[in-house]
C-alpha cells in the first residue's frame, strides 16, 4: 500500500498548534502609573494677614487765627520744618496796641479812684464814733471802695485780655512738623471761626497705619488663642510689615498700636492701628498701602503644596493621598488660607499622608499607583516620597 504526504496539511496543524498554545497564555498587566507625592507633616507656622490701609500723621494741627484782621506777614516757607512757638502769620496789631493802651488807663483811673474811696471810708467811721455822720453815710462810702476795688480787678482782667489778643496777631506753630501750603496770602483778612485754616502742620517723623479687619476673622483667631492652636507673644508677634503702592517692603517694621473697641456697623470691620517709624519722611499721609500683620503661631500646622488640592463639582477641597498597599483614596480637606504656594489644612489630612502632588490625571480612587519623589514640586528640607507601601 502507497502512502501519499500531504506538506499543505502539516502545515496547517502546526499552525493551528501555534494559535492554541499563545491562547492559553494571560496577557500581561500593565504597570501601575506613576506619581509624585510628598509625605506631609505638622510644624509651627506663623500666621499673618495682610489687609488695605492709609497713612495717616502722628500728629496735625490747622493753623487758624485766633484774633481777626489783615496779614501783613508769612513768616515760613510753604513745605518746610517748622517748630512750635515759631511765629507763621503777622496780623496788623495796630488797632490790638491800642486796646491795650486804653486797657492800661482804664487801670491807672481805676487804682486812683481806690485810694481816695478807701480813705473817705475810713474818715467817715471816725466820724461814726462822735456821730459827726450817719450809719447811711459810713455804708455808702465803704461800699464805694469795695466798688473800686472790685473796677480795679475788671481793669487788670481788661489788660491782660488785651495784651492776649495782642499776642495772638503773632499766630505760632501750635506743633513741630512740617507745614503745607499756605490758604491764605498777605493782605487778606482773616477771621476767628473762619472755615477754612491758614494751613497745616503735620509731624511725620512717625506714622499711623489704620486698617479694617473683618469682625468675623477676629473672632475665628481669638477662638484659636483660646483653644491654645495659636499662640501669642513672642518676639515676632506685634511685628508689621509695609508694602507700599510700588510693591516694595518698606525697609522699617512698625508694631501694633491698638485695636478700636467697637465694630464698625456700616461695614462689620475692626479698626487695628500700627506705629511705624518715619525718620526719611518717605511715608506720606492719604498714602494708600497694605499692612501685613503677625497675628500669631500655630503650633501643629498641616501645610499642603497647592499642586496637590483641587476643587470638586460642589465647590470642596479635595486631595488624592497613597494609602495602604500604594492604592489611591481621595480626601475632602478643609483649608485655613494660603502661605506661600502651601495651604493650611486643618481636617482632611494628617501627619505621615503621602499627598498626590504629580499625576493626578493618571490616578483614581482604589487604584494602585507607584508613588515617587516630585519632579517639580519641592517640599522644604525634605523631599520624602514615601515610595514604600504600608
Amino acid at each position: 500500500m502507497r502512502v501519499t504526504s500531504r506538506p499543505g496539511l502539516a502545515f496547517g496543524l502546526t499552525i493551528a498548534g501555534l494559535l492554541a498554545g499563545c491562547r492559553s497564555q494571560p496577557p500581561k498587566a500593565p504597570p501601575p502609573p506613576e506619581v509624585g507625592v510628598v509625605t506631609v507633616r505638622s510644624e509651627p507656622v506663623t500666621l499673618s494677614t495682610e489687609l488695605p490701609g492709609r497713612i495717616s500723621a502722628e500728629e496735625t494741627s490747622e493753623v487758624r487765627p485766633q484774633v481777626s484782621g489783615i496779614i501783613r506777614q508769612r513768616l515760613f516757607e510753604e513745605g518746610s520744618v517748622v517748630h512750635a512757638g515759631q511765629v507763621l502769620y503777622q496780623i496788623e496789631d495796630a488797632p490790638y496796641r491800642a486796646a491795650l493802651g486804653t486797657a492800661l488807663g482804664n487801670l491807672a483811673t481805676a487804682q486812683a479812684t481806690i485810694r481816695s474811696t478807701q480813705l473817705q471810708a475810713e474818715r467817715y467811721q471816725r466820724l461814726l464814733a462822735i456821730k459827726g455822720v450817719s450809719q447811711q453815710d459810713v455804708d455808702n462810702a465803704e461800699a464805694a471802695a469795695q466798688q473800686a476795688q472790685a473796677t480795679v480787678e475788671a481793669q487788670r482782667a481788661a489788660v491782660q485780655a488785651a495784651r492776649v489778643n495782642l499776642d495772638f496777631t503773632r499766630i505760632r506753630a501750635p506743633i513741630t512738623g512740617r507745614i503745607g501750603r499756605s490758604l491764605i496770602t498777605v493782605g487778606a483778612l482773616a477771621q476767628t471761626g473762619q472755615a477754612d485754616p491758614l494751613a497745616t502742620i503735620q509731624r511725620m517723623d512717625r506714622v499711623h497705619v489704620d486698617v479694617t479687619e473683618p469682625a468675623a476673622d477676629l473672632l475665628d483667631m481669638r477662638e484659636q488663642l483660646r483653644s491654645g492652636s495659636v499662640t501669642r507673644g513672642g518676639p515676632d508677634s506685634a511685628r508689621v510689615q509695609l508694602l507700599l503702592p510700588n510693591g516694595k517692603i518698606y525697609p522699617v517694621e512698625g508694631t501694633l498700636a491698638f485695636s478700636e473697641v467697637t465694630v464698625d456697623p456700616s461695614s462689620g470691620s475692626v479698626t487695628v492701628r500700627a506705629a511705624f517709624p518715619n525718620p526719611d519722611g518717605l511715608l506720606l499721609p492719604g498714602m494708600y498701602v497694605r499692612a501685613r500683620l503677625v497675628e500669631g503661631v500655630r503650633k501643629q500646622a498641616i501645610l499642603a503644596p497647592q499642586q496637590g488640592v483641587t476643587r470638586d463639582e460642589r465647590g470642596q477641597s479635595v486631595a488624592l493621598v497613597v494609602g495602604a498597599g500604594n492604592k489611591v483614596e481621595q480626601r475632602v480637606l478643609r483649608t485655613d488660607r494660603a502661605i506661600g504656594d502651601k495651604w493650611i489644612v486643618t481636617d482632611g489630612l494628617r501627619p505621615g499622608d503621602r499627598l498626590i502632588v504629580e499625576g493626578q490625571l493618571n490616578a483614581r480612587p482604589g487604584q494602585v499607583v507607584a508613588p515617587k519623589a516630585p519632579q517639580q514640586v519641592t517640599t522644604g528640607k525634605d523631599a520624602d516620597a514615601g515610595q514604600g507601601g504600608n
